[in-house]
């Protein structure tokens, strides 16, 4: 694979502009030429925007997964971050190629809304190092910061997608807060992968790789938060992520 380094005057996200359409201008003593022309000047202004309604957002997102870099933890409980962007940028055709701030970066769009993939380079508990300074660069907004995580809360292959919250007791969470001068308002996918069994150590068990079983329940539930990121991007938190969560918590649950 083939890095580049990103030149700062060519890095940053161009929102695409949206050219208001020609309204068709009539002739006073052409009454039959109006007439047959007010059904299509109708459809015209009905797609200008109207002023007191909300216009379409094409501001950026960053999608930051956590993880840790390195071959060792390739497969990990804790790398399902680092998984689930590299599974997002498969299925919308992002080239991961670019290193900037800490981070394997790439830049491309989810429909028309232009995205930054990330996977800090950092490690795990410095994560906001890279996060922090890559949203201020492109100027992302709160709201448009997803990060994606591992999460011990959850049964192994539950998803949750939350507009904010605390950091968990995760390590990697609390350093992006701290790096985005301690705010929680921002969007979080955690990823669940169970908890230790007995009295094992969190830190070999978070290192620890899955089993063939778990493996397949955290394979489909990376392919199923694909599909809520696309729709959390193009629809923000509509109905269908409030669906797709009450989906997720009894995904396991036998009837």
């Amino acid at each position: 694979m083939s890095l580049a380094v990103l030149p700062p005057a060519s890095a940053r996200l161009s929102p695409p502009t949206v050219s208001s359409p020609r309204r068709r201008i009539l002739r006073d003593d052409a009454p039959l030429r109006r007439a047959r022309s007010r059904r299509r000047i109708a459809v015209v202004e009905a797609s200008v925007p109207d002023a007191a309604a909300r216009p379409a957002e094409y501001t950026p997102w960053l999608i930051a997964g956590l993880g840790n870099p390195g071959n060792k933890y390739h497969g990990t409980r804790h790398n399902v971050g680092f998984e689930m962007v590299d599974r997002i940028a498969r299925h919308e055709g992002i080239t991961m190629n670019t290193i900037q701030s800490k981070s394997l970066l790439g830049v491309g769009s989810i429909g028309d809304v232009p995205v930054l993939l990330v996977k800090p380079q950092s490690y795990m508990n410095y994560s906001g190092e890279a996060i922090g300074p890559l949203a201020a660069y492109y100027q992302v907004p709160l709201r448009h910061i997803l990060v994606i995580y591992d999460d011990m809360s959850l049964p192994n292959g539950v998803l949750r997608l939350q507009r904010k919250g605390g950091h968990g007791r995760h390590n990697g969470v609390q350093n992006v807060i701290d790096r985005l001068d301690g705010s929680r308002e921002f969007p979080r996918l955690s990823i669940g992968i169970g908890s230790p069994p007995g009295k094992m150590d969190t830190r070999a068990f978070l290192l620890q790789k899955f089993s063939s079983e778990e493996r397949v329940q955290i394979d489909t539930a990376l392919e199923q938060g694909v599909d809520a990121v696309r729709t959390l991007v193009l629809m923000g938190f509509s109905g269908s992520i409030e669906r797709f969560n009450l989906v997720q918590k009894y995904k396991f649950h036998s009837v």
